[in-house]
């Protein structure tokens, strides 16, 4: 039973309810670009991982079946009081792995080049939840290794490592507050606000997962403070609305750096040292320019409310192709989707584009529209996985002719010529 599958209608539901309350109260949390992008970002690596799953699983299984030290039975992890102590031990077992699988992921560079992603977007809500990273399985299962050593069945690790997932979905929101006892003991949205905030006095704090206590117990904690209120963001701003550079940003100024320094020593070094550290030569020579967050503006290129509601059509339209793309994979595999997903990036890169008010955004889009969909679609009919008699293609030519009508909409409503942006350091 896959958890985490069944959790997002209710994931889904609940960001309603906050982009809901979020109008209702006026407090301005949720931009129309900014939750495209994490949406998009958070698809794009449920995508890539139909392709990218199975190595560290099969690393699990090695380990399990050859280095395992003791042997927990699968049967012994029922609902009776020894199997539900069972279970308690293992899911904080993983959420002790996650603090440090995490923790690492903020204080090594090749780490933090996966995990930045999660942290790029410069409002927090329950969008930035489902934002995540395509190339965690590069190093993430390293963590998760002793797990196996210590002979917990592989079910039973996927399942702790569901439960820790869906708990960590609630904690990004702006609209609840602290919560007393519980901010001590659990990560509440408070804790979590301050790990995903820029602030000098909040940056690489509150790495828990579930519990609080493990930042607490290693020194790593820091509460939410009135007099400092929270400027989410990397410090090194994304900049864009692109996806896919999203997860490739950090390697790109690594590897900026690897080939310019002199050193070889550096050049493999940088990869490997506590985030943010750089060659002496190539500091000296290509300096970062000084964060100031008292005149810290969000990345919002101004753009039409007809632009912005075709982009969220665009993204509903592509959640739904999601839906069917998880339950073909389901069916029959891996194989089976890679059309299917080629057709849906294309789709995420246009729209980060037209997020961007790029002028040739439209040119691509109409592109997709005009050639790559009706070519890939015809494809997939060639292979059977798609029925284009009847309802199929009346459901195709009624998307071709909204998207066409609503992109051709959009273009006569000039964008706005300025946008305000509020200083978010009152």
């Amino acid at each position: 039973m896959d958890l985490i599958a069944l959790a997002v209608p209710f994931f889904l539901l609940a960001l309603l309810i906050e982009l809901a309350v979020d109008r209702w109260r006026g407090t301005g949390y949720y931009r129309a670009n900014d939750a495209v992008n994490s949406l998009s970002a958070g698809t794009l690596s449920t995508t890539i991982g139909y392709f990218t799953r199975l190595l560290p699983v099969y690393i699990y299984g090695a380990a399990l079946a050859n280095f395992a030290i003791f042997e927990f039975k699968l049967e012994w992890f029922d609902l009776s009081p020894r199997g539900i102590l069972l279970w308690v031990a293992a899911i904080l077992a993983w959420d002790f792995c996650y603090y440090w699988s995490h923790r690492m992921g903020h204080e090594i560079s090749i780490l933090w080049a996966s995990h930045a992603v999660h942290h790029q977007s410069e409002d927090y809500n329950l969008s930035t939840a489902l934002r995540q990273t395509s190339t965690g399985f590069l190093f993430n299962w390293i963590f998760y290794v002793p797990l196996f050593l210590a002979g917990l069945p592989l079910e039973v690790v996927a399942t702790a490592n569901a439960i820790d997932l869906i708990y960590q979905f609630w904690v990004h929101t702006q609209h609840v507050g602290k919560l007393g006892w519980l901010d001590r003991v659990f990560v509440t949205p408070s804790n979590h606000r301050v790990h995903h905030a820029q602030n000098q006095v909040y940056i690489d704090r509150n790495y828990g997962g579930i519990l609080i206590l493990w930042d607490r117990l290693f020194g790593s904690f820091q509460e939410e403070l009135d007099e400092e209120p929270v400027v989410f963001g990397v410090r090194k701003p994304l900049a864009n609305w692109n996806p896919f550079w999203a997860n490739l940003q950090v390697y790109d100024y690594l590897w900026f750096d690897a080939r310019r320094t002199r050193h070889w020593r550096d050049k493999l070094g940088i990869w490997f040292r506590r985030t943010g550290w750089r060659p002496a030569d190539v500091a000296a020579a290509w300096p970062k320019p000084a964060t100031d967050l008292a005149h810290f503006r969000k990345f919002d290129p101004p753009l039409g409310a007809a632009i912005k509601r075709y982009l969220v059509w665009q993204f509903v339209a592509a959640a739904g192709a999601v839906l069917w793309i998880g339950r073909l994979f389901a069916e029959e595999g891996a194989t089976a989707v890679l059309l299917p997903c080629l057709l849906l990036w294309a789709t995420l890169y246009t729209l980060g584009l037209l997020s961007e008010g790029r002028r040739y955004a439209r040119t691509f889009e109409i592109l997709r529209l005009a050639l790559v969909l009706p070519l890939g679609t015809a494809a997939l009919a060639a292979q059977g996985r798609l029925d284009l008699q009847g309802p199929g293609a009346v459901l195709l030519v009624a998307y071709l002719a909204a998207s066409a009508a609503g992109l051709w909409y959009s273009a006569r409503i000039p964008a706005p010529s300025s946008v305000i942006l509020t200083d978010i350091k009152q």
